[in-house]
């Protein structure tokens, strides 16, 4: 499997766990938005690379290139930030490649 392959398996993953599990908070570490900002920024250098929005809140994925770390988060209305999923050897798909079973063109 080639390392976008397996990076886009991971992010749909991820995305999959962030939905199915948005609206359980039990287990999940959360927090208001500002102090999940400044947890991500100081303990591992993480900025919002994607965001999307659904009926839960908004969901995020903040990464560093510098430390290849990972984090999935869901922002619930009332300002509450959820740690959904985290990983490493976060890395951005190359200029070109639009997705699984796409040609590009």
């Amino acid at each position: 499997m080639m390392k976008t392959e397996w990076l886009g398996l991971s992010f749909g993953c991820a995305v999959a766990l962030a939905a199915t599990h948005a609206a359980q908070a039990e287990g999940m570490r959360c927090m208001p938005r500002a102090d999940a900002l400044a947890y991500l920024g100081a303990e591992y250098q993480e900025e919002r690379q994607v965001m999307g929005l659904d009926r839960r809140g908004v969901m995020e994925v903040f990464a560093s290139a510098a430390s290849g770390t990972w984090t999935v988060t869901i922002t619930t209305p009332e300002g509450m930030t959820c740690l959904v999923a985290a990983g490493q050897f976060y890395d951005e798909a190359p200029a070109g490649i639009t997705g699984a079973g796409t040609s590009g063109a």
